[in-house]
């Protein structure tokens, strides 16, 4: 390719949108690798400090996605993601074909704050089992989740989690069968340091905050949730 200079265009984001419209046309599908950075300075005559530029500014739009030691890939669809009375992440991930996965980040016994305390029903001081994980979609992490369980009803639950790494199965095992979403509130925030290691994206981008209870049939809260999702790799559906 012939970079244009002299045209008050930066030749960083001239590969950068060469690489893009290559991602449009589908010469670099999804979830394909692109070549190696010095392949790609030899192609536009760059030095890898320009091509790593533009490659900073495509991760930043959430179009490719660093990985430590393997390279740089091209970001995945986004993932349909219905929020109804029954929301399950394996199921919907499944059911698109797609590998779903889950990472235990760190499991406690906690006096939550008023807040979620209050989702929960739990008298004052009440400790709940907290739960944090990461999901992954295809090997790549979509959302993590910092959950809340109250502690007299699903003791053991971070060893059920740890094992099966399935909410479902967790609580199926504390003797909670079935549940159903109570509520959902969706929100918005700018992705941090931690989200940053958490969800592998730069800091800065942009991501869906979703806030939820589950019940169990009998209409008692269950489950509390905040999940921080890469707005890029998921897309919310409302559903009855």
């Amino acid at each position: 390719m012939m970079l244009s200079r002299g045209t008050g265009v930066t030749v960083w984001r001239q590969i950068a949108e060469a690489i893009e419209a290559d991602i449009s046309a589908g010469r670099f599908a999804a979830g394909s690798r692109l070549p190696v950075e010095a392949e790609l300075a030899a192609r536009f005559g760059v030095n890898r400090h320009t091509l790593r530029r533009a490659i900073e500014a495509l991760a930043e739009r959430g179009l490719v996605r660093a990985v430590q030691g393997s390279g740089t890939y091209v970001e995945a669809s986004p993932l349909a993601y219905p929020i109804g009375a029954r929301t399950r992440f394996s199921e919907i991930v499944a059911g698109q074909a797609r590998e779903p996965a889950a990472r235990l980040l760190h499991a406690s016994t906690v006096i939550p704050d008023d807040a979620i305390a209050a989702d929960l029903g739990l008298a004052p001081n009440a400790p709940t089992v907290r739960i944090l994980a990461a999901n992954m979609v295809d090997a790549v992490p979509v959302s993590w989740v910092d959950m809340h369980f109250p502690a007299d009803r699903c003791a053991g639950i971070a060893e059920h989690y740890a094992k099966s790494r399935s909410v479902t199965a967790a609580l199926a095992a504390c003797g909670i069968p079935d549940y159903r979403r109570a509520w959902t509130r969706i929100g918005a925030a700018i992705a941090d340091a931690i989200d940053a290691e958490r969800l592998d994206l730069a800091a800065g981008r942009p991501l869906l905050v979703v806030d939820s209870v589950n019940h169990d049939t009998a209409g008692r809260p269950i489950q509390r949730t905040r999940s921080r999702m890469a707005s890029d790799r998921m897309r919310l559906t409302i559903s009855d």
